[in-house]
C-alpha cells in the first residue's frame, strides 16, 4: 500500500513539530484556547508570542479553523 503525502496545511506539520518542538495537537490546543477568533489575529499571535514563521502559523490556524467548522456542521 502506498502512502500519500499530506496535502494543504497538513503538509507543514512535520516541519512545524521539528522546528518548534511541540506536537501539532498542542498547537491546536493553543489556538482553540485563545480568545481570538479571526484567522489573521490567530496567525499574528503565533508569530508574536511563539516566534513562528508566517507560513507555519497560517497552516496551523487554517487547518484548526477548518476542523472546527467541519465539526460544527455535524
Amino acid at each position: 500500500m502506498t502512502r500519500t503525502a499530506p496535502k494543504g496545511p497538513a503538509a507543514y506539520f512535520p516541519s512545524i513539530e521539528k522546528k518548534y518542538g511541540r506536537p501539532v495537537t498542542e498547537w491546536k490546543e493553543i489556538i482553540r484556547a485563545s480568545p481570538l477568533r479571526k484567522h489573521m489575529e490567530l496567525v499574528g499571535r503565533l508569530k508574536d508570542e511563539y516566534a513562528m514563521g508566517h507560513g507555519h502559523a497560517n497552516a496551523l490556524v487554517a487547518h484548526t479553523l477548518a476542523e472546527d467548522a467541519a465539526g460544527a456542521d455535524e
